[in-house]
């Protein structure tokens, strides 16, 4: 793949925009069938659908997708095997008797995850990136595939009443321009899929204008990517009052969105931002409604919400663990995704009408939470830069006791903004903690484009250390 790679950076533009035109044809093929439109309407009828009917159909699917994964899936059927050898009679048919499936349980036996009848050479097989530098395999079948992506068509283009005909920009983790190249296009052109695909690498202040340009050029109707990516083209879109630039829609994804953002984005592109929510894994989807509520999408796969092995109840934020109902052919069961989020009450109706179930928010990942001397998890952060003018930022916890904030300046930026910014931090991590400001140019993203806002480096030993202190300290003192 690395020698493909360097054979298509050495490529001339036109001719990578052709490759990624073929790409888009082989993805065209996978994902979209003569089914397509058939599964897209009867999503929307099934957004309709009362809390019983759903319920009535998440216990049928369940049943069996419990049962084909306790008896088809190699590593699942030796989990069970193993389980009986013990004298452990629990039933595979309740959810609970399951228990949490961890990501590198998932990395290290992909394939054991596969069911008996199915072929991997035959599959849908994608790669996520991690951040551990190992990458997650997942296989789907062109049926799973082809749901999937009609559900995703229904749920957020043809909710803001877009056509299939329209052009849009992704801003994406792809290499699709080498590192090194400091001019444009830093972008290629998928005619098949009438998509423009950005790169996110390259979102330099001195490079987004040429960014803006391309959409312009290419009659660009509404945007897709990461929320920092996003929220970096529109900073300047502002910055340079440029009006030329009104898109339908722009539906955000891989980040949260934090208001500042959604709110510089909406101006910059005159539209409404849309969340969006998923993973490659494919076990938990949910995108934003018109009334600005995030809808579960019930057909991907069940959600619990979970803290130290407990469900949490309504609008508290816990640990999202999923399971499988789409993708039956390589079910994870109780799998826990790695982000943090709250569920609604199940009682709750959103004002635009549907009956999908709903999600509070996603509150961003479990790696994500700082920790204090005294074992508080703190992970509400957006706050300490509300009202200032930073265009992006990090927070890096290094040790205990030392906090490090990248801050990438925006226009009015001064010494006390950066007193404000260590202050604000101070009062929610304590006064003990030491906190180095350092001012960047562009703070570094992950290896798949993404920008991390909040970063743990404590080992999970120190983490697991902290928090167990804590809890025995709890207890002292209740005694």
């Amino acid at each position: 793949m690395q020698r493909l790679m360097s054979v298509y950076h050495r490529l001339p533009a036109p001719a990578r925009s052709a490759a990624a035109t073929l790409r888009g044809l082989y993805l065209r093929m996978w994902r979209f069938g003569p089914e397509s439109e058939k599964l897209m309407q009867e999503a929307l009828e099934r957004d309709n659908w009362p809390a019983e009917r759903w319920k009535a159909w998440r216990e049928e699917r369940m049943a069996y997708v419990l049962h084909r994964a306790a008896t088809q899936v190699p590593y699942y059927r030796e989990q069970w095997a193993a389980r009986r050898r013990q004298g452990d009679g629990a039933s595979w048919e309740l959810l609970e008797n399951w228990p949490i499936l961890e990501k590198d349980v998932v990395r290290e036996h992909a394939r054991g995850f596969v069911a008996d009848d199915c072929d991997t050479r035959r599959m849908f097989h994608e790669q996520t990136s991690g951040t551990t530098g190992k990458p997650l395999e997942i296989w789907r079948t062109r049926k799973t595939v082809e749901g999937l992506y009609a559900i995703a068509e229904a749920r957020t283009r043809v909710w803001e009443g877009i056509p299939d005909t329209a052009r849009w920009a992704r801003l994406g983790g792809q290499l699709v321009t080498p590192i090194r190249q400091r001019k444009p296009p830093f972008w290629v052109w998928n005619a098949v899929g009438r998509q423009l695909y950005m790169s996110t690498f390259h979102l330099a202040p001195d490079l987004i204008p040429s960014y803006l340009d391309a959409l312009r050029a290419y009659r660009i109707e509404y945007l897709g990517g990461y929320t920092s990516s996003l929220a970096a083209l529109a900073h300047e879109v502002l910055r340079l009052g440029r009006t030329d630039l009104s898109m339908r829609a722009v539906f955000t994804n891989a980040e949260p969105v934090h208001e500042d953002q959604r709110a510089v984005i909406s101006e910059a592109f005159q539209c409404p931002v849309r969340e969006s929510y998923g993973m490659a894994e494919s076990v938990a989807f949910a995108s934003e409604c018109r009334a600005g509520r995030l809808h579960q999408w019930p057909e991907i796969g069940h959600i619990e919400v979970m803290d130290n092995g407990e469900h949490v109840g309504p609008d508290v934020s816990g640990d999202l663990v999923c399971t499988s109902l789409l993708n039956a052919d390589m079910p994870l069961i109780r799998y826990r995704v790695g982000d943090r989020g709250r569920m609604a009450d199940a009682s709750e109706q959103c004002s635009c009408g549907r009956r999908l179930p709903l999600l509070s928010g996603i509150d961003g990942r479990k790696n994500d939470l700082l920790l204090t001397r005294d074992g508080r998890q703190i992970f509400w952060l957006n706050p300490v830069f509300y009202g200032l003018p930073v265009r992006q930022s990090q927070i890096v916890q290094q040790a205990l006791d030392r906090i490090q904030v990248l801050v990438a300046p925006g226009a009015g930026f001064s010494e006390d903004v950066g007193v404000t910014i260590v202050q604000r931090l101070k009062t929610r991590m304590g006064d003990g903690v030491d906190i180095a400001l350092q001012i960047v140019d562009e703070v570094p993203r992950t290896a798949a484009g993404k920008l991390q806002a909040v970063v743990c480096r404590l080992s999970p030993q120190e983490r697991d250390a902290i928090l167990r202190g804590a809890r025995e300290s709890a207890t002292a003192k209740s005694a």
